[in-house]
């Protein structure tokens, strides 16, 4: 077996601290509101209801006031294996399939979850997120003489179509969405990516803290010589629908 790509115990430890925090949490807020618009513009009827996240009282509080006849559920990512396959018309599902160590497998998860003809929705954060944040980590480590795993791999729109498509969802639209966000230096930028939870958690990234000079380079670089920098984000937003009649038994 490979060793596992993200430290997901990691992952939940920042996820926790940055929900006590009370942080902005504008991708998060950004793909639940596209969920809420499609489903607003959606005739089809929702009965049961399931939320995948660590935290999930937002969107759950959300999408029980978007469709009051509904039951709405939530469970935590590393439960969903105690649910019964094809116990709900609707799957939500925002971020996290990111930071799977196999996502083809937390993908087909979700589809088995879904009754026949059940929606898969929701979003994840694209691969052409935080170029600036890649180039300046690279010319950091330049400067130390080494590299280190700083910024996680992603999956981009073409790809993840592809995915949903192998688990057996059928009709699979991927709308991407890029942000771009002005901040003053690197460090603002690590401060929106820890309110968010969003900080590395690769399972082979360096323990060791920037050195100064180091700091002091990637700081310069991300600015690119000016008083402001333009970062990316990319959001994928995906829906995919279980075919009607049996659940699928392929793997």
């Amino acid at each position: 077996m490979s060793a596992p790509i993200f430290d997901q115990q990691a992952g939940r430890l920042r996820r926790n601290r940055a929900a006590r925090s009370g942080g902005d949490r504008f991708l998060h807020d950004r793909a639940l509101d596209d969920c809420l618009e499609r489903l607003a513009d959606m005739s089809r009827r929702f009965e049961s209801v399931l939320v995948i996240g660590d935290h999930p009282e937002t969107p759950v509080a959300a999408l029980k006031a978007a469709l009051p006849d509904a039951i709405v559920t939530a469970s935590d990512p590393t439960s969903l294996s105690q649910l019964v396959p094809g116990s709900f018309d609707l799957c939500v599902s925002i971020g996290q399939l990111e930071t799977s160590d196999d996502l083809s497998t937390a993908a087909f998860v979700r589809r088995h979850l879904l009754a026949p003809g059940g929606l898969l929705l929701g979003a994840l954060i694209g691969g052409d997120s935080l170029p600036l944040l890649r180039s300046a980590m690279l010319a950091a480590d330049q400067a130390g003489g080494g590299a280190s795993p700083r910024v996680h791999p992603r999956i981009d729109g073409p790809s993840l179509s592809a995915l949903l498509g192998s688990v057996g969802l059928v009709d699979p639209v991927i709308e991407i969405d890029r942000i771009d966000v002005r901040y003053a230096s690197l460090g603002q930028l690590v401060n929106d990516l820890r309110a968010m939870g969003c900080t590395n958690i690769l399972t082979q990234r360096s323990r060791r803290p920037l050195t100064r000079t180091q700091l002091e380079i990637a700081s310069r670089a991300f600015l690119g010589g000016g008083i402001q920098a333009t970062e990316r984000f990319e959001l994928l937003h995906f829906t995919a629908w279980a075919p009607q009649g049996d659940l699928a038994t392929t793997s």
